[in-house]
């Protein structure tokens, strides 16, 4: 009886074993290859359970995330010949399972270690096609598409999918950092100097105009003034005539009393006469 109870238990057993090896589930992160005896029989499973044959076949994953390889600083040349340093970061992720496995072993570090390889002979290539002024000058974006460019052809090797390249530092030597800015500090203040010029040549320009609108101006002002001037004084002229044509006592009577309050209109004013000349004819009283 107790050897009854031991076998179903054994078979009870046996069975479970059989069953977990028959099933295996694949994480929506994970890409994954199933092997039978040492190769390949299937790659790139959906997420979720899965058969297998137990015993027989066995499965290995890999991360299926993007990954980061983040590289220490590395020196390139330029064009000149100058050494720059360069710290620069990837974005990948693997495309397809089976090339990567038979590349790589499905070793993540191998993977980085020939991408970083790859990213650097890119690297050299790109910075010797270019000045340390380009570089620095804000060409960074075309460098970096051109990088990128290159470098995905080449991974395709690997079963890997590049999705990111940045260079996040470059750094001059110390030798040649004074010298290149001084440069482009020269070239900026050439620059400067050319605006200003225009800018002053236009301002002169521009003076030149209004000063010679407002000359046009204040001409066409003053002969209008004038006009209207010379209007008025003959309108004056003939409203005099016709008051005095009309009464010319009360018109020479009229005119001596402006001249008499223009003459006094200062208390401080003095003046010498002789007081029987005609300019106090109009004091002495009205005559017959």
């Amino acid at each position: 009886m107790a050897n009854r109870h031991m076998l179903a238990f054994l078979a009870a057993g046996f069975a479970l074993l059989t069953l977990s090896s028959s099933l295996f589930v694949v994480d929506q992160r994970e890409r994954a290859v199933l092997f039978q005896l040492g190769e390949i029989k299937g790659t790139d499973y959906a997420p979720g359970a899965h058969l297998k044959l137990p015993f027989i076949q066995a499965v290995k994953r890999f991360d299926g995330r993007v990954l980061t390889l983040d590289n220490q600083t590395e020196n390139f040349l330029t064009l000149e010949k100058k050494n720059v340093k360069v710290d620069f970061f990837v974005k990948w992720r693997i495309a397809d399972t089976t090339t990567y496995y038979r590349s790589t072993g499905g070793e993540e570090l191998v993977a980085m270690d020939r991408l970083a390889a790859i990213v650097k002979r890119g690297l050299l290539d790109e910075f010797g096609r270019r000045t340390i002024q380009q570089l620095v000058s804000g060409g960074r974006g075309e460098f970096t598409r051109a990088l990128e460019q290159s470098t995905k052809i080449q991974v395709t090797d690997l079963g890997i999918e590049i999705v990111d390249v940045r260079v996040k530092r470059i750094d001059l030597p110390d030798e040649v950092r004074e010298s290149v800015y001084e440069r482009m500090r020269a070239e900026r203040t050439r620059v400067a100097s050319e605006l200003r010029a225009k800018g002053a040549e236009e301002a002169e320009k521009i003076r030149a105009e209004a000063d010679r609108e407002a000359q046009m101006i204040q001409a066409n002002a003053y002969r209008d003034a004038e006009k209207t001037r010379g209007e008025g004084d003959a309108k004056s002229a003939e409203t005099y005539a016709k008051a005095y044509g009309q009464d010319p006592e009360f018109y020479s009577f009229y005119r001596t009393l402006n001249v008499y309050r223009e003459s006094w209109r200062n208390k401080q004013d003095v003046l010498v006469l002789e007081p029987k000349g005609p300019f106090f004819r109009y004091f002495e009283g009205a005559k017959p």
